[in-house]
């Protein structure tokens, strides 16, 4: 009866012990799972690939973004740079507009828009269309300006993004900021807590 109940418990023992076994072989293996489908989605280093996604975005704007695949970025790009390109042409229509009115004034001619025909009186004065023309003129020129920045942060973005896609972004490496309290003054001390996981 004694004997029995030995060779019952050492049963159990290594039945539990094959137990862990086999979860820690299945843990294992879904770790290596894991670290291979990570590895999977490195890209291969490519010492060019930055500077052939800034080339191909400086020929035609969203082509180096499309060589690193980000898609999405496309339509901002040219709503971007269409809205820049959309505003300077509009301002350049206006300042077209406006100086010839002003160049018809002073010869006298006064049939245009700020002149009232029926009253025979201006509704702007020649100081009013000058200052007018003058300041559509300065808000073409600022649009041109903002949509070559634009134009240039595409070109940027592009290499950035493919210079990025060359790291491997590790879920073991972690950088965090820390705050912890004093004990003594009751108050909050700052800093940074840099951890890497050796797995």
């Amino acid at each position: 009866m004694n004997m029995l109940s030995q060779e019952e418990d050492s049963l159990k023992m290594i039945t539990g012990d094959s137990i862990d076994f086999n979860k820690s072989a299945k843990k294992q293996a879904r770790l290596e799972r894991r670290e291979a489908r990570q590895l999977k989605n490195i890209r291969p280093y490519n010492a060019l690939a930055p500077t052939k996604a800034a080339f191909y975005s400086t020929i035609l704007p969203g082509l180096g973004q499309a060589y690193t695949g980000k898609y999405w970025k496309i339509p901002v790009i040219y709503g971007a740079l269409g809205t820049g390109i959309g505003i300077a042409l509009w301002n350049q229509n206006e300042y077209d507009q406006l100086r010839d009115i002003y160049k018809n004034r002073l010869l006298g001619i006064n049939t245009d828009r700020f002149y009232d025909q029926e009253n025979n009186e201006a509704i702007a004065s020649n100081e009013d269309i000058a200052s007018s023309f003058k300041r559509h003129q300065q808000q073409k020129e600022l649009s041109i300006l903002i949509t070559v920045g634009l134009y240039v942060l595409n070109i940027i973005d592009a290499n950035v993004t493919a210079h990025l896609q060359q790291y491997n972004m590790s879920k073991n490496l972690t950088f965090n900021p820390l705050i912890k309290v004093d004990n003594y003054t009751n108050g909050p001390n700052y800093g940074l807590n840099l951890s890497y996981s050796f797995r």
